[in-house]
């Protein structure tokens, strides 16, 4: 699991408790056509619906 890392969204197969993510690993990408500079310009590629 990966140590510390908390998610709000609920409806991943990684979501615990707490907020917690049970994923062992997470990426994060990005959906711009340039490097982010804000959160909101980021992806979760770790996400899998439960």
């Amino acid at each position: 699991m990966a140590k510390d890392v908390l998610c709000a969204v609920n409806s991943c197969t990684y979501w615990e408790e707490e907020n917690r993510c049970k994923a062992e690993s997470i990426f994060v990408a990005y959906h711009a056509a340039k490097q982010p500079t804000e959160p909101e310009e980021t992806d979760c590629k770790t996400f899998k619906k439960k």
